[in-house]
């Protein structure tokens, strides 16, 4: 499984912030902006902060999405 931001990134531009000013807001570094970016992982603790900022629940900001190489099994 795999995490994609696609959410944040839509709730940012609804919130007319821009993606330093999160960065600014929140106190994650760069680094971390970069991940979620490219849709990598980042701790609970990134999510929490970004949650507060923008005054939301984790599921407005992250999404599970299956991985491209995953299997599916039956049960």
């Amino acid at each position: 499984m795999d995490v994609c931001y696609n959410k944040l990134f839509k709730l940012l531009i609804d919130k007319r912030m821009k993606k330093p000013e999160l960065r600014k807001m929140t106190g994650i570094s760069p680094n971390t902006l970069t991940k979620l970016s490219n849709n990598e992982f980042v701790s609970m603790e990134v999510l929490v902060k970004i949650c507060r900022v923008l005054n939301c629940d984790i599921g407005d900001i992250v999404e599970i999405v299956p991985s491209p190489d995953c299997e599916t099994t039956q049960l």
